[in-house]
């Protein structure tokens, strides 16, 4: 055989009994390996609708991974079918549409490095570099850059899904924005309404709104050149509680005063993180663009601010500019654990204010008791421009947020999962004891975040709220969701523990 009879990379059908299946079938969270009868590699839209088709003629539950960072295990339970997305990578600029067209399993760090190298531009979208595509846009993405930007739906000009009709036979549909494009309710439900429920997302256009220029590095917003970080961190073994009180205080507090679209630090992108008492302590964090005028002084007063009236002193402080690149698309940048330490739990909530003190008490209570517990909070800066956009205008419906909240656990064995799962899931519940152990939608809370889903907020045992998990989710952009559920996969062939659900 000559090189040029080798076949290229084409749809590749990986069974149980292929010594390829055991890589094929664990995604991020190690405590949800597949057990599909058969894993597709799928490389084309046609061949997409093809393996859709043949699993709904089969009557197999199909459902879709792209980068594999799910952290509930929706694309794995029950599942009979997984279309592997990830060699779907095509970044390119599609002049025909004046858009940027993604694949859906390209990751956020590819899609970083084409659009620097090829035209100087970027879309605020997520951290972690490692993270597809495919689900992150679709959940409502967003990341450092979306105080200052925006969420990454806000960019979305188009979609193309492969859904499956009544007759049960797939096929690809391109919705756009466009006012008049009669699949639009299909590009909307993408802005925010979560994966795997409508169709298997193929490719992605992104173009800044309002947007009109045949130029291409003028249909996004610019890069950064260089990227400003600092950071702040306190030991457990000095940090008092009373220190702790102050710095969650000032830290909510402080978004809660400079989160306006108009604010001066609305480029500057905030977090704090904070293990329990048996790991390294409490950190935080700031990132900006060094290309904001007065960037430095910017971030040197936000830490003057959190950390004022602090008796207790950090044990490192650290300030680095490094090129965009180096930080955007640094290889594992942000991914939970290592290679043997996946086992994952996450909850997540939308604050509209700082924590209460009531809330800071029981923080503190659960993150120094016991001897060793794998539960951490991050706190990510959030508002500025997303807070722009009208809650209806996308299905991401949480516009007037200061904070996202992310309460996650990552451990290696799975002797472990009942007793950390159990930890955090208590520590979750006191925060939000006022209100039936869940972030309802109130002054002070606006409900969860779909791309880091729980399925606990489904569960009448864990969520005493009487407010059911969609509405923690989608608020009043359900019904709707439904209605394009029911125009595009009647068959409700995609679905998981947290899918939008048929009318009725």
């Amino acid at each position: 055989m000559t090189e040029t009879d080798i076949p290229a990379l084409g749809a590749s059908t990986i069974t149980a009994d292929d010594p390829r299946y055991p890589s094929m079938v664990l995604g991020t969270n190690h405590r949800f390996p597949g057990r599909p009868d058969y894993v597709r590699v799928v490389t084309t839209t046609e061949e997409v609708a093809a393996a859709v088709t043949e699993a709904v003629a089969a009557g197999k539950r199909v459902s879709v991974r792209s980068g594999g960072h799910g952290f509930e295990g929706l694309a794995a339970d029950g599942v009979e079918v997984l279309l592997d997305m990830s060699e779907m990578t095509d970044v390119r600029y599609d002049a025909g549409r004046r858009a940027f067209a993604i694949e859906a399993g390209a990751t956020l760090g590819h899609v970083y490095r084409v659009l620097f190298k090829g035209w100087g531009v970027t879309i605020p979208a997520g951290e972690c570099p490692e993270v597809g595509a495919g689900g992150h846009i679709v959940g409502g993405g967003y990341g450092p850059l979306s105080r200052s930007l925006g969420a990454v739906v806000d960019y979305l000009y188009a979609v193309e899904v492969v859904v499956v009709g009544e007759d049960g036979v797939a096929r690809a549909v391109v919705a756009t924005r466009e006012e008049d494009d009669p699949h639009r309710d299909l590009w909307w439900a993408h802005t925010g309404g979560g994966g795997g429920t409508f169709g298997v997302v193929t490719r992605y256009w992104m173009r800044a709104p309002g947007a009109d220029s045949r130029n291409p590095a003028e249909l996004l917003p610019r890069a950064p050149s260089r990227w400003r970080s600092g950071s702040v961190v306190w030991s457990w073994e000095t940090l008092t509680e009373e220190s702790f009180t102050t710095i969650q205080r000032n830290f909510g507090a402080w978004f809660e005063r400079n989160s306006g679209a108009d604010s001066p630090y609305a480029p500057l992108a905030g977090f704090l993180h904070v293990t329990h008492r048996s790991g390294f302590g409490l950190t935080v964090g700031a990132h900006i663009d060094d290309g904001v005028p007065g960037a430095e002084k910017l971030m040197t007063t936000f830490f003057e601010e959190v950390a004022a009236g602090v008796d207790t002193a950090p044990v490192f402080s650290d300030r680095k500019v490094n090129p965009w690149l180096y930080c955007s698309a640094y290889p594992g940048w942000g991914d939970p654990g290592d290679p043997f330490t996946r086992r994952i739990k996450i909850k997540a909530a939308y604050l509209r204010k700082g924590y209460s003190g009531r809330q800071i008490a029981a923080l503190h209570r659960h993150l120094t008791t016991g001897e060793r517990n794998p539960a951490q909070l991050i706190l990510i800066g959030y508002g500025g421009r997303v807070n722009t956009v009208d809650p209806h205008s996308t299905a991401t419906a949480q516009r007037d947020s200061v904070l996202k909240a992310a309460y996650m656990s990552v451990w290696a064995d799975a002797s472990e999962d009942e007793t950390n799962i159990g930890l955090l899931r208590a520590m979750y519940r006191d925060v939000y004891a006022d209100t039936g152990g869940v972030p309802v939608p109130n002054d002070d809370n606006d409900g969860s975040y779909i791309n880091y889903a729980d399925t606990d907020l489904a569960d009448p045992e864990l969520n005493t709220s009487g407010v059911p998990w969609h509405t923690l989710y989608y608020k009043d952009n359900y019904p709707r969701l439904q209605q394009v559920k029911k125009r595009y996969d009647p068959r409700d062939v995609f679905r998981h523990a947290l899918s939008v659900r048929l009318p009725g």
